[in-house]
């Protein structure tokens, strides 16, 4: 038994301060147009006719849903060329000092500016990155700095990236002896906490430094602190190693997610030269290719799903409200991991997952040296200026962008794996062939998603002798070592995995070899195959469908740590077809409403919490047929196994007498349905393989309960009631207050009610959003992936009776009164207190 042993104390994100260093929000006051304007990278070019904005900023999701230079890829928005400028100052005093603007992330081949002199160009827009600009600064007079980003080819990715300075931007002045950026690491085994502090003398002159670090626990009382003296030579970089016992430790876990702080200060004789004060949790995370996943030495599975980076109606620049909302429902649902397809995410995001207890597995890139066909969602058969993405860059740029995600975010103690890629065997000639599945020979007989390999391990070995020449200069097993090495030269404390779509030739090309997980896409049907042949390698479901088969493959499997669900929650884009802008494929909606198979994923991702949902639908629209008084499913018209779910209501409103096909998801032993008081029957969960409890019935208008019991007594229970047509709108929130300073957010879902305060599923309406008071509408939706209503509006058509708007704090207290509005339809208002 061979098991990877990874123990590490980390850190969830940095606050700056101290005399030595300050960081400043440097997210207001920047002015946008859309269009190139190659003159504007001058300081002296007037902007004043430009717009004002903030950053995080997506200029694409401001836009309408059009079929015109835009793609169903990218959600059918369009891209282009985007600038932004901003003129700001810098004291006088700050002379001497160091000063550098990071960008934590801007979508895409942007170029940056200051006072017109250029910095540098980055073609990959999930990376962070930054410049130091002491240079070129004009101290105690205005400075300005541009920003050139470039979408022209808008249909660059298989899903929307946003377009712009999407993420955060910090301004940051610090004295020449510094701790460089993300110079910071911390790892722990055991009660021993090590910390490693790179120092830089940035000076002209030699330096004896003081490097004193302080732990606090969440109450700030100091848990160890040490103090380290080292000289520097003008221009050295020096790294120093602290190492500290920490009694009655507290550990971070997915339950309680306990976060210390670490003190770190550099004192240049009596100065503060740097300072930083740094949130980390102390968690300990092993991999057993036998037993599984262990964290603080529990076996624990990993119940993931798949997340791209958008958040609906505001696009890519998601404000951390918006994230803390849709994380909120899929931990509630049980989900305790997360992947983030297939590019790295914002810092913010995973400040978020650190606080909120998820386990993260950080993913780099989608395309390495060859394209992938954005537009049909395969491998590139045809050159497309539309489509032209990062494979273009991968050579110079991969090992790079891969390094930066890791230097950026190895202090997260949510993060618990490395991922490389997504899929790359696509895009790489021979693998496919070596496979066996699509050749003439076997099609009809072999299916690439319920079989495992059509040949043996030695003749598949064989195959690949014969088309790996296929090729060309470009190596797939090469570039993944290398990504490895990139990410292993600064992080040995996690494993290094990816998604991978043909593990049956990867495990032995030699692309696996680079990872120490080999994760699975959709390859389910494969675990069995992959542990006899190669039991050495930990095998992880790094995508799978959200079905119940997926999931109960884990469970039968102790080495199958877990899976990642495609997806968590549906995402803008891999669309091929007018009007739909979106995914079906997740738990919640683009609006972040739960869908019916986020609750069939929670009765057993919850087991602890008794519960069921009623899902309906006419049974002449089902999956199903009423066959001798038994619900049994259509043969011409089958269920899916695969993404999606059939399109099911959570309301009780059918033309009377028609039959109805009532799909109930429960995790009670037994579940009892009434109509109108009426016994429909009780069902045992075991007797469900499926976990699907269904009836079928005769509609009757009235009342429709579902009763669940453990042991005989009931546990569970829900109700659904017919509904009349709509009279009045009802305005809930996720909150009551709102804090000011323009970065607090709240959700607020209007849903059309009849005249008793039913709520009304069946109906749908115009519904228009007022604001009295400082606060702004960012967007609205109603989660429906055909809807081509713009975001960006105070209109909303709703879908299932219901619609989202995000409101976004203003600068002032005072009292917000958000209202509701439709035609012949009874307001809804709230009322919030600002302060």
């Amino acid at each position: 038994m061979k098991a990877f042993i990874y123990l590490t104390v980390l850190m969830m994100g940095t606050t700056v301060m101290g005399n030595g260093r300050l960081t400043e929000n440097f997210n207001r006051g920047w002015m946008f147009n859309l269009g190139d304007v190659p003159e504007a990278k001058f300081a002296g070019f007037d902007d004043s006719g430009w717009r004002a904005v903030r950053v995080p900023h997506d200029w694409s999701v401001e836009l309408s849903f059009t079929q015109e230079n835009a793609g169903g890829c990218t959600a059918f928005l369009p891209g282009g060329i985007g600038w932004y400028r901003k003129t700001f100052t810098v004291p006088e005093s700050a002379k001497g000092k160091l000063v550098r603007i990071e960008f934590d992330g801007v979508y895409n081949n942007s170029d940056v500016w200051i006072n017109g002199h250029h910095l540098g160009h980055r073609p990959y827009g999930y990376s962070p990155f930054s410049y130091e600009i002491s240079e070129c600064l004009k101290y105690g007079g205005e400075n300005t700095v541009a920003v050139r980003a470039d979408r022209s080819a808008y249909m660059d990715c298989r899903w929307y990236p946003g377009s712009g300075i999407y993420r955060d931007v910090k301004l940051v002045t610090f004295d020449p002896v510094h701790i460089p950026q993300w110079g910071v690491f911390v790892t722990t085994k055991g009660d021993t906490v090590t910390v490693k502090t790179s120092v830089k003398n940035g000076s002209q002159k030699d330096a004896v430094i003081t490097l004193k670090t302080g732990i606090h626990d969440a109450d700030g009382k100091t848990a160890a602190n040490l103090s380290s003296e080292l000289t520097l030579k003008a221009g050295e970089l020096k790294e120093v190693e602290q190492v500290f016992q920490l009694k009655d430790l507290k550990r971070w876990d997915t339950e309680t997610p306990y976060l210390y702080s670490a003190d770190v200060q550099l004192l240049n004789g009596d100065v503060v030269a740097d300072q930083l004060a740094v949130n980390f949790g102390v968690r300990d995370i092993l991999y057993d290719p036998e037993t599984g996943f262990y964290l603080n030495g529990k076996n624990t599975l990993l119940k993931g799903v798949c997340l791209h980076h958008d958040g609906g109606c505001v696009g890519a620049a998601v404000p951390d409200g918006v994230w803390e909302r849709r994380l909120r429902y899929l931990k509630e649902a049980g989900c305790n991991a997360i992947r983030t397809a297939h590019n790295p995410p914002s810092e913010a995001f995973l400040d978020l997952c650190d606080r909120m207890g998820f386990l993260v597995q950080d993913e780099s890139l989608d395309e390495w040296d060859n394209p992938k066909d954005k537009k049909n969602n395969y491998n590139q058969t045809t050159a497309d200026e539309r489509t032209r993405g990062y494979s273009e860059q991968f050579r110079e740029w991969g090992a790079r962008d891969t390094q930066a995600m890791v230097l950026r975010d190895r202090n997260h103690p949510s993060i618990i794996m490395w991922s490389i890629g997504n899929e790359i065997e696509w895009t790489y000639p021979g693998y496919a062939d070596a496979t066996g599945y699509w050749i003439d020979e076997n099609k009809g007989k072999i299916d690439y998603y319920w079989d495992e390999p059509p040949f043996s391990d030695a003749e598949l070995k064989a195959r690949f002798e014969i088309f790996k020449k296929r090729q060309g200069e470009h190596i797939l097993a090469d570039a993944a070592a290398k990504l490895s090495e990139a990410i292993k030269a600064v992080d040995t404390s996690r494993p290094v995995t990816a998604n991978l779509v043909m593990p049956s030739v990867s495990h032995f090309s030699g692309y696996a070899d680079a990872l120490d997980i080999v994760g699975y896409s959709y390859r389910t049907v494969n675990y069995d195959w992959g542990r006899k042949h190669y039991p050495e390698k930990m095998i992880l479901g790094t995508e799978n469908w959200v079905q119940w088969p997926e999931w109960k493959a884990v469970l039968d499997r102790p080495a199958i740590p877990g899976i990642f669900l495609w997806t968590g929650i549906n995402y803008l884009g891999e669309s091929q077809n007018w009007p739909q802008k979106a995914s079906g494929s997740g738990m919640l909606d683009t609006a972040g409403f739960r869908k019916p198979n986020y609750w069939f994923f929670k009765t057993f991702w919850k087991e602890d919490e008794p519960m069921m949902y009623i899902a309906t639908q006419r049974l002449a629209d089902s999956n199903y047929l009423l066959k001798d008084g038994t619900v049994v499913e259509n043969p011409s018209n089958q269920r899916t196994r695969k993404w999606g779910w059939p399109d099911l209501n959570n309301h009780w409103n059918y033309a009377d007498g028609e039959t109805v096909y009532i799909e109930l998801y429960s995790n009670c032993e037994t579940t009892e349905l009434f109509l109108n008081g009426k016994s429909l029957g009780a069902k045992k969960l075991s007797d469900h393989e499926d976990r699907l409890l269904k009836w079928a019935v005769p509609f009757a208008g009235g009342e429709l309960e579902a009763v669940g019991k453990n042991g005989g007594e009931m546990v569970a229970s829900q109700t659904l009631n017919t509904a009349g047509e709509p009279v009045s709108i009802k305005l809930t929130t996720d909150k009551t207050e709102l804090n000011i300073g323009g970065e607090d957010i709240v959700h607020f879902e209007a849903q059309l009610e009849d005249s008793e305060g039913r709520a009304v599923k069946h109906f749908n309406r115009e519904i228009r959003f007022a604001i009295e008071g400082d606060a702004e509408n960012i967007g609205v939706d109603n989660g429906s992936p055909k809807s081509s209503q713009d975001f960006q509006s105070d209109v909303c058509t709703t879908e299932d009776g219901r619609c989202l708007m995000v409101l976004r704090s203003g600068g002032s207290a005072g009292t917000v009164k958000v209202i509701a509005l439709g035609d012949g339809l009874k307001s809804g208002s709230v009322v919030l207190n600002q302060k």
